[in-house]
C-alpha cells in the first residue's frame, strides 16, 4: 500500500488541530482552583485521583463562594497557612456533612495542600491548610487534597493575624475570592 506523503501529513495536522476530549482549547483545567488574595492569585490543583470525596467537597462549596472573604485563621511560620472556617476562630465549619478520610502514601511538602480536622479523622469539612514547608509527620494522618502549582509567593506572604480574647484573629489576611478554573464569576 502506498501512502501519499502530502496526505499523510495532512492528516496528522488535522490530528494535531483536533482538541483532545475534555480539554478544548480555552476550556478550564479541571479540579483546578483559583485562590485570590491581596497579595495575588494561588493556582491550586485538587487531587481528585486520590482523595475524591475531598475534592467534591470543596469544588462543591468553592462554587457557592463559600470561601470568598474567608480569613487565613492559622498561620504558623515554617509550617502552614489554614483557611476554611467561616467564624474565624478554626472551629467553624460548612452545613455540608463531614467527609471520611481518604488518606493516601502522598508527602506532605512545601506547597502540598492538606485537609483540617479535628481529633477525628472522619472530621473533615471546609477547612484546610497549605504548608510553607515540608510536614512528613502528617503523613497518613492528614488527607492531602491538592498542591499549589503556582503561586508560592502569594502563599509566603499570608500574614499571621493576631488571637483577640474571643479566639478570632483580628487582622488576618483573608481570601478575596476562591473559584473554579472556567468560573469568572
Amino acid at each position: 500500500m502506498l501512502i501519499d506523503r502530502r496526505a499523510f501529513a495532512l492528516a496528522a495536522a488535522l490530528v494535531a488541530a483536533v482538541p483532545t476530549f475534555g480539554h478544548a482549547a480555552g476550556a478550564a483545567e479541571p479540579h483546578t482552583l483559583y485562590l485570590d488574595t491581596k497579595d495575588g492569585r494561588i493556582v491550586i490543583k485538587l487531587r481528585a485521583d486520590i482523595a475524591p470525596k475531598h475534592a467534591a467537597q470543596i469544588e462543591a462549596l468553592a462554587k457557592r463562594h463559600f470561601y470568598d472573604g474567608v480569613v487565613f485563621h492559622r498561620v504558623i511560620d515554617g509550617f502552614m497557612a489554614q483557611t476554611g472556617d467561616p467564624t474565624g476562630t478554626g472551629m467553624g465549619k460548612s452545613d455540608l456533612p463531614n467527609i471520611p478520610a481518604e488518606f493516601s502514601k502522598e508527602k506532605f511538602l512545601r506547597g502540598t495542600l492538606g485537609m483540617a480536622r479535628s481529633q477525628d479523622p472522619n472530621s473533615a469539612n471546609s477547612q484546610f491548610f497549605i504548608c510553607l514547608a515540608p510536614a512528613r509527620y502528617l503523613e497518613e494522618q492528614y488527607t492531602v487534597i491538592g498542591e499549589v502549582t503556582s503561586g508560592m509567593d502569594v502563599v509566603d506572604k499570608i500574614k499571621k493575624g493576631d488571637k483577640a480574647d474571643n479566639g478570632k484573629v483580628t487582622n488576618p489576611d483573608k481570601i478575596i475570592k476562591l473559584r473554579l478554573a472556567g468560573d469568572e464569576s
